[in-house]
């Protein structure tokens, strides 16, 4: 595979060299390509003759190189997650490639991390299954492992949240950029196949947007499908013997994560603008080890399902049920509703005013009002009807976002700190934000623009005597539910 790799490096340099040797020196041009490729296919095939790697109980040691030697080792007790990844030409020799992180990241921000790559397919397995093994020892190949809890499955009614979420736009910036550079490339006229764009140009302008709105939108719904069927083709989340979580799904590239549930802290139903008007959501885990941004799709329990089936997921995930994500919350004060509405309007004011004594005509700032105002004063009405927080025997959930809405329920046995922060605004509305920190996820998890007296009584029962020591007066402790 290395040798495959760095040729396929070296592609654009040979389509170079094949183009400008046309006309020229080209048998000596080709023969300095040849040495070039069999130079590299030499260095490939060192590196994987070179290549060691072992696994004993305390350490995963790696060793590769013949002139510059490289040794890395893991110890075992710091490893946090162990991902299985095939690329296609990876699959088309059975091979895969084995990443076991620590969750943890060196001072110039890379992940340290151990990479086996191209390693037999069955191998990987084997080993993944012997380092997440908490015993150390593995499991014996002719023993029969008891059979995986399926948690969740694929079903292809899924694709309809497909141009729900953000894929679409990728989806969109892609093609929008390869036809774009088609066109410099080839020029207008060449790619102007039946005249259409000279036609566009002659057709009344309603007639224009309404096919270029048509084309946009069919692109991005056909881009964010074949997104989706990619990423998630096959996916299956299962609870495996020993307390582990496994995630595999891919279709040119499968991938594999695996999440012990030791390590989990709670998960988190996301529902982004678009998801919420199509009734769709997806859960993501609240872990330790996962890394930075949780781990770049790695704590991804659920590809943009339902919403009651991300709550579902949620539950079977955290053996509660109902699920704690589902608790019906605590609503906040109006005084929060007063606070999202002054700062939804006065950005919108000061800038229409701005433009009032600017020298620019007066509709632009009456267009200002009309289009802006009502938009910032809906979203600040809905991120005050998502603000809200509960308390359940095991959980703290907590919730609010507007153009993104979370609902995060998190164990309170994980909460290891508070943090009780209060503007001089917040202040004179009585109001107060309290962020439980935790080693998991994105590391703190707040609840905002809450009473001040509810939100000191959430934190003094969720953990009880981590806030006492900093309390001056006697708070009144709400009942659970």
């Amino acid at each position: 595979m290395t040798p495959l790799r760095l040729l396929g490096g070296f592609l654009p340099v040979i389509a170079v060299v094949l183009i400008i040797g046309i006309g020229g020196d080209f048998g000596s041009r080709v023969y300095g390509l040849l040495a070039g490729v069999l130079f590299v296919l030499i260095a490939g095939t060192l590196r994987w003759f070179t290549t060691r790697y072992r696994i004993d109980s305390d350490r995963v040691e790696l060793r590769s190189g013949l002139l510059f030697r490289s040794a890395r080792s893991i110890p075992r007790d710091r490893i946090r997650t162990v991902d299985v990844t095939a690329g296609l030409v990876h699959r088309i020799f059975r091979l895969s490639v084995l990443k076991i992180g620590t969750g943890e990241r060196s001072d110039g921000g890379e992940s340290r991390e151990l990479t086996l790559d191209a390693i037999a397919a069955s191998e990987a397995d084997r080993v993944r299954q012997r380092l997440l093994d908490p015993s150390g020892a593995g499991r014996d190949h002719e023993t029969v492992a008891p059979a995986a809890e399926v948690l969740a499955a694929l079903r292809w009614s899924w694709l309809r949240f497909a141009p729900l979420t953000v894929s679409s736009l990728v989806a969109l910036g892609a093609v929008g950029g390869a036809f774009a550079q088609l066109v410099n490339d080839v020029g207008a006229e060449a790619v102007d196949v039946g005249k259409v764009g000279q036609r566009l140009t002659t057709a009344p302008l309603w007639l224009g947007v309404t096919v270029l709105t048509v084309v946009i939108l069919l692109v991005a719904l056909v881009g964010s499908v074949l997104v989706f069927i990619e990423a998630w083709w096959g996916f299956r989340l299962v609870r495996e013997p020993g307390g582990t979580l496994r995630i595999r799904r891919g279709l040119l590239t499968t991938r594999s994560v695996s999440l012990e549930e030791r390590r989990l802290r709670g998960v988190a139903v996301v529902e982004s603008l678009l998801l919420r008007a199509g009734r769709g959501a997806r859960t993501v885990a609240v872990a330790t080890g996962l890394g930075g941004h949780q781990g770049h799709g790695r704590g991804n329990l659920l590809p943009p399902a339902p919403t009651t089936e991300a709550h579902r997921v949620s539950g079977v995930v955290l053996a509660e049920m109902p699920s704690p994500t589902s608790t019906l919350l605590h609503r906040h004060p109006r005084a929060a509703l007063r606070r999202r509405l002054v700062r939804a309007a006065v950005p919108v004011l000061a800038t229409a005013v701005a433009l009032w004594f600017a020298p620019v005509p007066a509709w632009a700032m009456w267009l200002t009002l009309v289009l802006l105002l009502p938009v910032t004063v809906l979203l600040a009405v809905d991120a005050y009807r998502n603000l809200g927080h509960a308390l359940t025997s095991h959980y703290l959930v907590t919730r609010h976002g507007a153009g993104i809405r979370a609902t995060v329920a998190l164990q309170r046995s994980g909460v290891i700190g508070w943090t009780v922060s209060q503007s001089l605004f917040q202040r004179r509305l009585d109001l107060v934000t309290v962020t439980a920190t935790t080693a998991a996820g994105h590391g703190a998890y707040a609840i905002i623009d809450v009473s001040t007296s509810a939100g000191l009584a959430v934190a003094r029962q969720a953990v009880p005597e981590l806030l006492d020591p900093f309390l001056q007066h006697e708070v009144v402790v709400p009942g659970t539910h």
